[in-house]
């Protein structure tokens, strides 16, 4: 599909990085939202190539990415980091391909736009060739923040990740498994993904640290990419990135500081009927998000909403928030971008 003529009713569509985690759930999501698919092109490694993974039933070859991978296809989705999106967008371009991008390569690009529909989908208008994938955490967040922000201003935002296996790759969450196998046999187990032990501990996010802020490289590309989505270059954003011994689905402690007044029940309006947000608030039960709930979910959950009571004059309110990384923080919102590119071009 060419981004600027009229979508094809089945078009060629190609996954970079296939036999990833992001890959994988690229797959399920094209099946779950039923997206037109005339054929689909898996792309990997040399290693993986001659490999069958399952499409709608049928067994599909994974074949190696090279740099005439492109021919014909409409629509590329890139899940294999930013090293090669830099090196094989552009030709996945030269050959008439829409590229929607996982990797971080083009967040930060001016002239390419890092969307979440449901909080900046008129950014699509202009159909631009690539267009980039939040970060998982930045795009849970603005998917949540997104009605909050529509009908208020927000002047702040402070928060702590809770951050699952899954925003590390297959080979992370392999990680987890293995090594709560070994300490629960009372085994020795030696890292190889992660720097630190990860059964049954909780560490910083393992990017590096920059040495003049103290900030992690995850937490920066929150911040940045979160003003970037929510059109605020300037707002006050702080953020703690940790890695909890969880599978999959990130967890956010947000607090919401408001130019304004707002009441419990205003908020919980405003999320009740937003795009891809679900409330699970409930006092009375001690019912709130958790990451076994949003596993496999394509909504993001949002609840234990409450006044800040540090703050009497009543503009901030906190909450927790907990979506599927896999999911709507990486191959749904990709789908979906597709799926509004196609719209517009139908239209």
């Amino acid at each position: 599909m060419n981004a600027h003529a009229q979508p094809q009713a089945q078009p060629v569509v190609a996954i970079v990085g296939a036999t990833g985690a992001v890959g994988l759930a690229l797959i399920h999501s094209l099946e779950r939202r039923d997206f037109p698919v005339g054929e689909l092109r898996l792309l990997a490694s040399a290693r993986s190539a001659g490999k069958t993974m399952s499409f709608r039933g049928n067994k599909i070859a994974i074949t190696e990415l090279t740099e005439d991978s492109f021919a014909g296809v409409d629509v590329a989705f890139f899940s294999a980091g930013a090293t090669i999106s830099r090196k094989f967008a552009p030709l996945a371009v030269a050959a008439g391909a829409q590229v929607i991008d996982n990797s971080s390569a083009f967040r930060m690009q001016e002239d390419v736009p890092l969307i979440v529909p449901e909080a900046n989908g008129h950014a699509l208008r202009s159909a631009p060739d690539i267009i980039a994938n939040p970060n998982c955490i930045a795009a849970i967040l603005t998917t949540a923040l997104a009605p909050l922000h529509q009908r208020w201003s927000i002047t702040r935002l402070s928060m702590s990740t809770y951050q699952a296996a899954s925003g590390g790759g297959a080979e992370m969450m392999e990680e987890l498994r293995e090594s709560t196998r070994a300490h629960l046999d009372g085994e020795a187990f030696e890292p190889k993904v992660l720097p630190h032990s990860y059964a049954f501990n909780i560490f910083s996010h393992n990017s590096d640290i920059d040495p003049e802020t103290g900030y992690n490289g995850e937490e920066l590309k929150v911040i940045a990419e979160t003003r970037r989505i929510l059109e605020r270059p300037q707002l006050p954003v702080s953020v703690t990135c940790i890695r909890v011994p969880i599978l999959r689905a990130h967890g956010i402690a947000l607090t919401v500081r408001f130019d304004e007044h707002v009441t419990v029940d205003s908020i919980r309006l405003a999320l009740g009927d937003a795009p891809g947000v679900r409330l699970v608030d409930d006092r009375a039960a001690n019912h709130f998000p958790m990451p076994i709930e949003a596993s496999g979910e394509e909504d993001v959950l949002v609840g234990r909403i409450r006044n800040d009571l540090g703050d009497p004059s009543g503009r901030t309110v906190t909450m927790f928030i907990v979506g599927d990384q896999l999911l709507k923080g990486a191959a749904q919102n990709a789908v979906q971008i597709a799926e509004q590119l196609r719209a517009q071009a139908a239209a």
